[in-house]
């Protein structure tokens, strides 16, 4: 827990808020970084609980207090919200940089989140299903976003304490993930989906009380905005926001009059937007006045970066909707003698992190300056992650698609896909806040988090292609392109590296 404000000396924080590197109160790292971890890590339990029985309470039938949607249609809304969660962090961005700061974002954020949590644990069908996804996408991209460009705050630009930070942050987020599906999915599936739910929004309730109790540790790290509106660009800015928010209820009364208004439409659009909102956002940071020469140029060698950072949250942010289906119809569910809810299973995901982050944080501080460069680490992870989706490919190939497969397939892939990530999700984090132009310091680490929404977006097509009889074809096929792109990236790496600007 936090200690008290009035135990942190002011003197430990200097004014820009980065830490000092003498500081090294929790693991080698900032004090300051334990408020974050924490915050995280009950903020991702709340997430992933939810996550861990939303798609079984989509397609479960009512009568056993599902909604009855069919298992295509509910997969796609599972990658719908995730999207939507991600293109959020766009807004949440833009009005941390420039109208209220990261720290107020966060905590702003995290009570939407709750509040969304307790929507969907009322019994209100269809209708509290859309506010709490309402309030969730909006809490997820004021807080997700801000946090993580906290944690990058933390450290000045030569500290090389960053990517084992990052990596021990990371740990944090999969503690939360790691705990969410044993205690809120057993929950949901064995008891009522709506206490799993409410259980998930006392879990957000908890972050908030750690954050509030130790943002004292994090000095004045993102007490202001970095780039604030002037006040004749506040004028501007809300008649935009009207005139926005008027163009989108006219969008929704005409499909609604013309009959128009369908699940289909709402998951195509959100797959479009998924992937022009990423290419857009690039275009008008490189563009921008407020971006420098070296900062371009560090932009443009991000892109690839991107691409790939897309290419392999494709087969990760399936956890939620092909994987988890798998589990739940295609897995032999009970393990050493005692059945087990699928919702389990998504805690692999966390397990493997778990494991694996402090061997990878601490083969980075290793290395040191001998370390593999951030495009060498991203190419690693792809292969990775494409290798996990072939490998899935596994039991139908081997014993047909109606037998039920070993659980140790899914144990496997989530092995390898997570050494994938170490390779990939923490370092992307560390460079998006080396590479980010200072102007847009909070906005860049949104697009880092479009990337999993343009996957989100990918997937919601995707997804429904899967079913019994294409199993084998889906795996293998999806894998291999993902695998292919990280042979194109460790092709691309000395061309990145140079355009870095310094960055390693």
């Amino acid at each position: 827990m936090s200690e008290p404000t009035k135990d942190v000396p002011k003197r430990e924080h200097p004014p820009s808020g980065r830490g000092r590197a003498g500081d090294r109160g929790f693991f080698g790292q900032p004090r300051a970084l334990a408020t974050l971890f924490f915050l995280e890590m009950w903020e991702r339990f709340s997430y992933y609980g939810m996550s861990a029985i939303l798609l079984y309470y989509l397609y479960d039938r009512t009568s056993d207090g599902g909604l009855g949607l069919d298992k295509p249609t509910s997969s796609a809304l599972v990658s719908v919200y995730g999207a939507l969660v991600f293109m959020s962090g766009i807004l949440g961005g833009w009005l941390a940089d420039r109208l209220l700061g990261m720290r107020r974002a966060v905590l702003l954020g995290g009570v939407l989140i709750m509040c969304g949590h307790l929507a969907l644990a009322v019994p209100g069908g269809l209708p509290a299903l859309l506010v709490s996804m309402l309030l969730i996408v909006a809490g997820t991209g004021l807080l997700k976003p801000n946090v993580s460009s906290l944690v990058g705050e933390l450290y000045s630009a030569a500290d090389t304490r960053r990517d084992a930070g990052f990596s021990l942050f990371y740990m944090g987020i999969n503690l939360g993930a790691f705990i969410a599906p044993y205690l809120v999915g057993t929950l949901g599936q064995q008891v009522d989906y709506h206490l799993g739910f409410g259980l998930a929004a006392v879990g957000m309730a908890a972050g908030l009380v750690v954050y509030v109790r130790g943002r004292a540790r994090l000095g004045r790290a993102g007490e202001s905005p970095t780039h604030p509106l002037l006040p004749g660009e506040r004028r501007r800015a809300a008649v935009r926001a009207a005139t926005g928010a008027a163009v989108l209820a006219v969008v929704v009364v005409l499909l609604g009059v013309t009959g128009n208004l369908t699940v289909r439409v709402l998951i195509n659009a959100v797959s479009v937007l998924a992937v022009l909102l990423p290419a857009s956002y690039v275009v008008m940071m490189v563009r921008s006045p407020h971006t420098d020469a070296v900062e371009r140029s560090r932009l443009l060698a991000y892109v690839p970066l991107f691409i790939g950072a897309v290419c392999y949250w494709v087969v990760n942010e399936q956890t939620g909707s092909v994987l988890a289906q798998f589990a739940d119809t295609r897995t032999d569910l009970e393990v050493f003698g005692h059945a087990v809810p699928s919702s389990w299973f998504q805690s692999l995901n966390p397990i493997a992190t778990l494991v694996l982050a402090p061997a990878f944080a601490w083969l980075w501080i290793r290395w040191g300056d001998r370390q593999p460069t951030t495009p060498r680490k991203f190419a690693t992870g792809l292969l990775l992650g494409g290798a996990s989706f072939v490998l899935m490919a596994g039991p139908g190939l081997l014993h047909g698609v109606t037998a039920k497969a070993s659980p140790w397939w899914l144990v496997a892939s989530y092995f390898v896909v997570i050494c994938g990530s170490m390779c990939l999700s923490p370092v992307g984090l560390s460079a998006t806040t080396k590479l980010a132009p200072r102007a847009f310091l909070a906005q860049m680490m949104s697009l880092w988090f479009l990337a999993s929404a343009a996957a989100g977006g990918i997937n919601a097509q995707l997804v429904q292609l899967y079913r019994p009889e294409t199993e084998v074809g889906y795996f293998a096929g999806v894998g291999a392109a993902v695998m292919a792109t990280g042979v194109v990236m460790h092709l691309l790496s000395p061309w990145v590296q140079r355009h870095m600007g310094g960055v390693r």
